[in-house]
């Protein structure tokens, strides 16, 4: 028998280089032939290099999940190889070492940085798009470089490269976060770019979320009115002496051929401006010196403190769509279908005369032939590439900005279009796929294959609600909802972790979190002073404690407990002396399909039954995870059984009648927890009899909809709830399936059957929320879920039903 470890994972990193942690939790998966094989022990070697590994003993353990650093701890640049091996209950002997893996640490002190940010010293800030930048130096490599890495970072989105080099794979760097409070940096690698003799750095950078548009308020400069970068390169000679080169006055700032970038306008770049703005002195990066182009830098105040290593994985290009057909719209114009509703951008080849303009411009759905832009709102999505005329052609691809689109109105194209010269490139956080469904059912699969694209394409770099219009935020109230989800299909613990820290941060440990996190809506109107919004708000209790129980990492929890306990507060200080929900406003069962399409908050369940449940069950989980980590839950526990009694008073009656009778109510009071053993039964009659009567079509909002098939099945009512599930009148799940959806609508009706686009303003096409019914399909339609936290022990239970031949997960 061969019984073989898996390389050791640090923490949450998928790449475990310049991680901010001086002591990263060790994890390891054992693959062996016996089936009922169990660790009882393990041994960790860890050293400089392979050849240098020491021992730090058996340690008697079943455990192999963020198991303690057992060194001392790593220092900014230390590099450590690491390998494990294991003992089972009747094994002879330990098994095979693992293959040797290595983490690095990052420049874990503000103290390591030498540079200073710095910015073009023109001065163009205002409530434009502004050019990109391209801020660079020479330099001189007078010897062998053993190894060199480059630290960098910005206010803004920036690319860096070395000899005219891209470095690394990142895409809109250095992500977003909450940055007055935690600012991103990122380590290269980049000993192999540099040459003997002459070299060039330069970072090139535009507005990104730093300080182009943002949010559905027309806010611009959200963050501050200038662009700026932080670089610092380290090279380091065989003999170990180390040569710093940082961001400072030396460098010069030239002008970017990318005029105009926006994430929500799109890009323009003008080929013929391609080979200025670099200092340096090879061909392609000495014309703009000889234009005298570049210009002096200036000295940006920066604390370095607020810089820090990233938690989970950076944006990338993760696929490539070819164009499924080129269509011709009523009105004339050119169209290509990608076949599939995504995020990213198009690259394109083609050859013409200089100066030719080729405009894309992007959009999820068509409208009766045409490009159905009205949903975008004030994002444009446009990208505008101008020729430079050179021979034999050019490729072209955005660099600072990504659209949410299936289709693209091309115009200004030199020549015959050939679909051949277009190439969608898909883009998102590169997490890892965990989780896969599959069925009998082609419409459940495409239901599935919806949940997945929609996550991707709004899991970048946070998890936002939609990727198109002018919005893509971190709606809290939207994670809630689809964590679960998120955290069955791809690996999310290092994604989620930096979103939680920035919420965390915006929130402090005094009042709620905000609505969206990073935090950039306005204070006005409806959203005055951080509002007290169940669901929303109740994000700081349940995704940690969801991560939890999918990851069996309790650091979510301490980390955010203080966050739970303050939302807790506000939450019941909104509540009144009576623990009672009564006026304001909030968001409640948001989307009920019953609500007009100008007014989403209309639902038929109340908004105060949504808060009181919340209350209740969120001060519930809010006390265990007190408990798993040794603290005082008792406060907890009475805010909890108070709510809840409160709870059954106003909104229970007759032995468990919902008041109102909505699918809604008689969800989360099933689900919630929040009734007496003898009401469950009375309830659960209630529900399905609630399904029926709305003949199993969907009558739930975004509270609801995650909730109800797990109150049903839960509750003896399984072939109800895949009624509801394999429903495709509107509106239901499958509804979108059987208009073409390739990706979860925000509204269950966001295109009407006639083809048109529903009527209200926030309309999208690609919402990942109501795809939460997929954790449903995964723990019970397949039968995969969590017995313990960490899948330690599996729930293997499904619960066959609808005329499915099979399903598997």
């Amino acid at each position: 028998m061969t019984t073989t470890p898996s390389a050791l994972r640090f923490e949450h990193h998928e790449e475990p280089f310049g991680i901010g942690e001086d002591r990263p939790r060790l994890s390891w998966q054992v693959t062996t032939e016996t089936a009922a094989w169990v660790q009882s022990a393990y041994e960790l070697e860890l050293g400089a290099d392979e050849g240098q590994l020491v021992s730090y003993g058996r340690t008697e353990s079943a455990e192999q999940l963020l198991q303690e650093w057992p060194a001392p701890p790593l220092h900014s640049r230390q590099r450590v190889a690491a390998r494990v091996r294991v003992w089972g209950t009747d094994d002879d002997g330990p098994s095979v070492w693992s293959p040797i893996a290595y983490v690095e640490a990052g420049l874990l002190t503000p103290e390591d940085w030498q540079a200073t940010m710095i910015r073009p010293a023109w001065d163009e800030a205002s409530e434009s798009i502004e050019p990109a930048a391209r801020l660079s130096r020479p330099f001189d490599v007078t010897g062998p470089v053993a190894s060199a890495r480059l630290y960098a970072s910005a206010h803004g989105v920036y690319v860096a490269s070395i000899n005219g080099r891209r470095v690394g794979r990142d895409i809109l760097a250095p992500g977003w976060t909450s940055y007055h409070h935690r600012l991103r940096y990122q380590t290269y690698d980049v000993t192999d770019y540099l040459q003997p003799g002459t070299n060039v750095i330069g970072l090139e950078v535009a507005d990104g979320w730093w300080r182009g548009y943002l949010g559905f308020q027309g806010k611009r400069n959200t963050y501050h009115d200038r662009t700026a970068v932080l670089a610092q390169l380290e090279m380091t000679d065989d003999g170990g002496t180390v040569t710093v080169l940082g961001t400072d006055s030396d460098w010069l700032a030239g002008r970017s051929p990318i005029v105009a970038a926006d994430l929500y306008v799109g890009e323009t770049y003008d080929a013929r401006l391609q080979d200025g703005g670099w200092a340096g002195s090879d061909r392609q990066l000495s014309s703009a010196a000889k234009n005298d182009e570049l210009h002096p830098v200036e000295i940006e105040a920066f604390d370095a403190a607020v810089l820090v290593a990233p938690d989970g994985p950076p944006v990338r290009a993760t696929e490539e769509q070819a164009v499924a057909k080129v269509l011709a719209s009523p009105s004339g114009k050119t169209i290509l279908d990608f076949g599939q509703n995504l995020v990213g951008r198009v690259r394109i080849t083609v050859s013409g005369p200089a100066g030719t303009e080729v405009t894309l411009r992007h959009a999820e759905v068509l409208e009766h032939g045409e490009l159905g832009v009205r949903p975008l709102r004030e994002a444009k999505q446009t990208d505008i590439y101008i020729l430079s005329g050179a021979a034999g052609g050019e490729a072209w691809e955005p660099e600072f900005t990504i659209h949410g689109f299936r289709y693209v109105e091309v115009s200004g194209w030199p020549g015959d279009l050939d679909p051949d010269a277009f190439t969608a490139v898909v883009i998102h956080s590169d997490v890892v796929r965990t989780g896969t469904f599959e069925c009998s059912d082609p419409m459940l699969n495409q239901l599935h294959s919806n949940v997945v694209w929609g996550m991707r394409g709004n899991f970048v770099d946070v998890p936002t609600d939609c990727p198109q219009r002018n919005e893509r935020l971190g709606w809290t109230g939207d994670f809630q909802i689809f964590a679960a989800t998120a955290s069955f299909l791809y690996r999310i613990p290092g994604f989620t972790t930096s979103w939680l820290k920035d919420m965390a941060a915006e929130q402090g440990t005094d009042g709620p979190p905000p609505l969206v996190v990073p935090e950039v809506v306005a204070e006005k109107p409806p959203f005055p002073d951080r509002p007290v919004m169940a669901a929303w708000g109740d994000a700081a209790v349940l995704v940690p404690w969801v991560m939890y129980q999918r990851t069996g990492d309790q650091e979510f929890l301490r980390r955010q407990l203080p966050g739970m306990k303050a939302w807790l507060e506000a939450a019941a200080r909104a509540a009144g002396p009576e623990l009672r929900f009564e006026h304001g406003f909030q968001f409640g069962d948001w989307l009920d399909p019953a609500a007009a399409p100008d007014k989403p908050g209309d639902a038929r369940t109340p908004w105060q039954l949504v808060a009181q449940a919340y209350l209740a069950y969120s001060s519930r989980v809010a006390a265990e995870s007190a408990e798993l980590l040794g603290e005082d839950s008792a406060g907890l526990r009475r805010l909890s059984q108070r709510a809840s009694a409160v709870f059954r008073e106003h909104y229970v009656s007759d032995g468990g009648r919902l008041i109102p009778p909505t699918q809604t109510a008689y969800a989360v009071a099933l689900t919630f927890g929040l009734l007496e053993h003898a009401e469950q039964a009375v309830a659960a009659a209630g529900l399905a009899a609630a399904v029926e009567d709305d003949g199993y079509r969907i009558a739930t909002g975004f509270v609801g909809t995650p909730l109800i098939c797990d109150a049903l099945t839960d509750h003896g009512y399984t072939n109800a709830a895949y009624r509801l599930l394999l429903q495709t009148e509107c509106p239901s799940w499958l509804y979108p399936v059987t208009m073409g959806a390739t990706t979860i609508w925000e509204r269950w009706d966001s295109m009407l059957p006639d083809g048109s686009i529903n009527e209200g303003e926030m309309t999208s096409f690609n919402h990942y929320a109501l795809g939460a019914v997929a954790d449903w399909m995964h723990r019970s339609l397949a039968g995969l879920a969590p017995a313990e936290p960490g899948y330690r022990k599996l729930l293997v239970r499904p619960r066959p039903g609808g005329g499915l031949d099979w399903a598997e997960a």
